[in-house]
């Protein structure tokens, strides 16, 4: 029997469809493309071959087979996965309460007039019963399965967090079991508004986005990071009956025990390696410093489309030290980027020009002499509709509204890229009004700012994220530079 070939062209990432008919086009037949063979390896890959050092590291994290030795327990989580965005999350808090009552109320109605009619007939179908009407709920299996339980759902305000929708985007959500579809091992990372957390979620296995990682305090969404998993710090066991403990237990919290989610086993083995003054919550933070490292990021960019991260640590004991320190400064940038990051020194300055009437914020130097600053009290002059570029090429300027531009933005900080995006067009592309095409409901980022009492809120915030990503760019370009064996 004869072997089949089979040949493969890259024609590029991030191509349109126009571009790559483009490019076939132009080679007029397929004799004049230039073909690779392709052959698999013992995992079966056939494009983006693993790299072997790769399985040498250690697992960031494993529930398979719930191994011990591994940077984290098995108590990480994807993120929240409501699939009812457009009801559970919100940036304004009211409008979210409305909208929850609103899909409750009608699937309560459903549940009762549902059992009723099963009553005087047996043989009816839920799929069938139901009224599907999106401006007021979103079935999916899980709504339908509880209905069929007569399982009725209540409001609580205790349910309305602050999360993380997008990278750098919080907004209101509705974390609750019965109105989202899936919320994993969260309940046990943040069970309640008041437990503090910290978390890094990294991309997840077999997206086309290249591998990121980033943290937060706040609740994420399953798309934090494309179909991520996000790695705590602590997780929380809900306390059943009061109990004396252990020495080793930390404090309770409101009927909860805090643990520690890294693992004892890599503890011990920094330990031994880097001295004894080394800490679980110092390995967290070099676990976020050493994501953040390009050459681990390029040298595996293969694995890590196919497999959770797996870490070394490494040899010299100072690298571990920078890499932490490191991973702790990111964590402090990436974490507090609502709290006014844009007036910290920058290698140009930040100065802003504000002006009643015709607002123009430049980032760049200017003269003491020249500076000008004016804060109206009105909130319409900061209100945003959609963020825009003067055109594709020109990233140095962004039009924030009709009164507003940014000048002189420093492209390095586009090189600060989380999930596929840089951190700026991140807030360019999330902080506009949108409508839910199929239920109505409006999402307005103003809502957030108006609620805040906080006028400049997006402006601010987009000044401290082009802030904060030359920042990030400087510390990454400054992490110890890695020698993996080939």
């Amino acid at each position: 029997m004869t072997k089949a070939k089979i040949y493969y062209h890259d024609i590029g990432d991030y191509l349109s469809r126009e571009e790559k008919l483009a490019i076939i086009k132009k080679s007029r037949s397929i004799a004049n493309i230039q073909w690779q063979t392709l052959t698999p390896n013992e995992h079966g890959d056939w494009l983006n071959l693993r790299n072997d050092t790769f399985s040498s590291f250690i697992p960031i994290g494993d529930k398979e087979v719930k191994l011990s030795n591994t940077f984290f327990i098995s108590k990480y989580s994807r993120g929240i996965a409501t699939a009812r965005d457009h009801f559970c999350w919100n940036f304004s808090e009211s409008l979210l309460e409305t909208n929850i009552n609103k899909i409750i109320s009608f699937y309560n109605e459903q549940c009762k007039e549902y059992h009723n009619a099963k009553k005087e007939n047996a043989e009816i179908n839920v799929d069938t019963f139901i009224n599907y009407d999106s401006t007021k709920i979103t079935w999916n299996r899980g709504f339908k399965q509880d209905l069929e339980r007569q399982t009725y759902f209540n409001y609580s305000k205790d349910n309305i967090y602050k999360g993380l929708y997008r990278p750098f985007c919080k907004q209101n959500i509705y974390f609750a079991k019965e109105l989202n579809d899936m919320t994993y091992q969260m309940p046990k990372i943040f069970p309640t508004k008041d437990h503090k957390n910290l978390v890094i979620c990294v991309s997840g296995i077999g997206v086309n986005k290249d591998f990121s990682a980033l943290i937060t305090d706040a609740v994420p969404d399953l798309q934090i990071q494309a179909n991520g998993q996000c790695f705590p710090l602590y997780y929380y066991e809900e306390q059943v009956a009061p109990t004396h403990g252990t020495l080793f237990d930390m404090p309770q919290e409101k009927g909860y025990i805090c643990r520690d989610a890294i693992s004892d086993f890599i503890l011990e083995r920094a330990k031994k390696q880097y001295g004894k003054n080394v800490t679980k919550e110092n390995i967290f933070y070099y676990v976020y410093g050493f994501l953040h490292s390009p050459k681990y990021s390029e040298t595996f960019a293969s694995d890590l489309k196919k497999m959770l991260p797996r870490l070394p640590l490494v040899e010299d004991v100072r690298d571990f030290w920078t890499f932490s320190n490191a991973g702790r400064k990111l964590a402090s940038l990436h974490l507090n980027y609502e709290l006014g990051i844009r007036n910290y020194e920058l290698k140009d300055g930040l100065i802003d020009y504000l002006q009643p009437k015709k607002v123009e914020t430049v980032y760049g130097m200017a003269a003491e002499s020249e500076m000008q600053y004016y804060v109206p009290r009105h909130f319409k002059l900061y209100e945003v509709e959609k963020m825009r570029f003067p055109s594709k090429e020109q990233k140095d300027t962004i039009i924030y509204n009709s009164g507003i531009t940014i000048k002189n933005i420093p492209l390095i900080a586009y090189q600060y890229v989380v999930n596929g995006k840089s951190a700026i067009e991140w807030i360019m592309e999330r902080y506009r009004i949108t409508t839910h095409p199929e239920s109505g409901i409006v999402n307005n980022p103003n809502d957030w700012a108006l609620e805040a009492n906080k006028p400049r809120y997006i402006l601010d915030l987009l000044l401290n994220v082009i802030n904060l990503s030359v920042q990030t760019v400087d510390i990454v370009q400054s992490l110890p530079e890695v020698k993996f064996e080939e």
